[in-house]
């Protein structure tokens, strides 16, 4: 069995030479299908928190409007609910009944979910016999908690069981997919997924980059749509979720260089286990409807962390925006007074998995000679900068109108800073100049972030300078947190005062 370091593996590829661009184009069949529309799909992690939250809120209500029908010692009677309630909570979790493919089962969940519930209310019983408290507590409150519990449990029970089988049949919870690698590996885990997971997995392909018999041109009717080159063009002009690697264990060189090429993506990357003649413990695997493979590597805020973060940069977007209005408006006033043209200037910058997005700045240079490509970069007494320019770059003030990229849901209010289409460093497009460079876009770019507090700001005409700003911003990507996020919200107007050197 081979070690591999998916984080070790992309550091060491942004470090080796850079080498040019590989043409990002799609053979017929691949377009077609990339082009197809599709659903949104619901997380089947978040659906889970939000069911647990749900089931706890109803038991914990239903245990305390019982409590206000029958009378008894307030405190006891709500202490011993929110017991009562997370014993059972225990015991579901343990024997397996939270999550979607638990809440697709009918009798065996109710009998679990039931015989839980009782034993939270055994548990009670051992309790008030073993600290002689039987007469602090009702017993007919205790009868009639675990009796209209019982009902509310399975009731919710029955309709979690609906509304999830309903949504699976709708595909709601169906990955998009695409399989890496042919031949009877590949072939052999297709039928798997036909078999156990098809109401969690859909295929949309397979690539592969051998053109031998061993790759033909379909593998159990899934077509063959390309090389792992054309993937990553295929994943940025369509929605992929998961990509299942079917090749053998040992070919620890094939699977690190598909790894090296597919790092930049938003996606999971999974390494199918089905036919590896290598058995382990079963918590050495992971799970994907039924289907057993090993993690490689991880999409950068998913699920749970993905609504943090989107209600982080909802909540800071909107307080900055009424915080920082008089300073918005005495900018745009300036702006207008100090040289004719428009107030704001909006240039494509790369998004979230290198889609094109227009990013809201204040003009800070001659009308004349704006560059919306930034095909030139700003350097310090730069004579297209005009007077007002020069002062809300310094600041950053010119950047102040992304918060409105951030309420569009393009920004984040901390990520890596989305850069113009034409920068160079050094005469090289900074994806020429740094390989492993789009492995930035993984996640939204934000309007500060990283390398920004650490003075990786302004000016970047040198390859050292890119190579620095891409190494923190992968250091992000891979560390993130809220607090992370906050700390660094907290320290940019810190730096731009202590770090201000490099913005012209």
């Amino acid at each position: 069995m081979f070690h591999l370091d998916p984080k070790q593996a992309v550091l060491d590829h942004v470090a080796q030479p850079a080498k040019p661009a590989a043409p990002n184009t799609l053979n017929d069949l691949a377009a077609m299908v990339a082009d197809q529309p599709y659903d949104r799909a619901y997380s089947a992690t978040v659906t889970t928190g939000i069911a647990q939250a749900a089931e706890i809120a109803l038991l914990t209500i239903t245990g305390l409007v019982v409590f206000g029908l029958n009378g008894g010692d307030t405190l006891l009677s709500a202490l011993t609910t929110l017991g009562l309630v997370a014993v059972a909570e225990v015991f579901i979790a343990r024997w397996g009944m939270h999550g979607v493919a638990a809440y697709r089962l009918r009798l065996e969940q109710f009998a679990r979910v039931a015989a839980s519930w009782t034993a939270a209310f055994v548990v009670l019983g051992a309790l008030v016999l073993l600290f002689d408290r039987s007469e602090a507590l009702s017993r007919s409150w205790i009868a009639a908690f675990w009796a209209v519990g019982l009902v509310v449990i399975l009731g919710w029970r029955a309709a979690l069981h609906l509304l999830v089988s309903r949504w699976t049949r709708a595909g709601k919870f169906r990955r998009r997919t695409v399989i890496v690698g042919g031949g009877k590996d590949a072939e052999s885990l297709i039928a798997s997924i036909d078999t156990i997971g098809k109401d969690d997995i859909q295929l949309i392909g397979v690539f592969d980059d051998r053109n031998d018999d061993r790759s033909p041109e379909s593998v159990a009717s899934v077509a063959k749509l390309g090389g792992v080159a054309e993937l990553i063009e295929f994943a940025r002009r369509t929605r992929v979720d998961l990509v299942l690697v079917s090749m053998p264990l040992f070919a620890e060189h094939r699977v690190l260089d598909m790894l090296r090429q597919l790092w930049v993506l938003p996606v999971d990357i999974r390494l199918s286990a089905h036919m590896s003649k290598l058995k382990f413990t079963r918590k050495a695997y992971s799970y994907i409807g039924g289907i057993p493979v090993f993690d490689m590597a991880d999409r950068p805020i998913s699920d749970w962390n993905l609504v943090f973060k989107w209600l982080f940069d909802k909540l800071v977007a909107i307080a900055a925006l009424i915080l920082l209005s008089p300073v918005m408006i005495g900018t745009a006033i300036a702006i207008k007074l100090d040289s004719p043209g428009p107030v704001f200037f909006r240039q494509k910058r790369h998004g979230f998995n290198n889609q094109l997005i227009d990013m809201w700045k204040f003009r800070s240079m001659r009308t004349d000679t704006l560059d919306a490509t930034a095909a030139k970069l700003v350097t310090r007494d730069d004579p297209r900068v005009t007077k007002v320019g020069k002062f809300i770059r310094k600041t950053s003030i010119d950047e102040l109108p992304q918060l409105f990229n951030v309420m569009m849901g393009e920004l984040s209010i901390v990520g890596p800073r989305p850069h113009a289409l034409a920068a160079k460093a050094d005469n090289k497009l900074y994806y020429d100049a740094v390989e492993g460079y789009f492995a930035r876009h993984r996640v939204k770019p934000g309007m500060t972030g990283w390398a920004q507090i650490h003075g990786w700001r302004g000016e970047t005409d040198t390859v050292e300078k890119i190579m620095q700003r891409v190494n923190h911003d992968l250091y992000y990507i891979e560390n993130w947190s809220l607090w992370l996020d906050l700390k660094i919200v907290l320290m940019t107007p810190i730096s731009l005062i202590t770090k201000r050197q490099n913005a012209f």
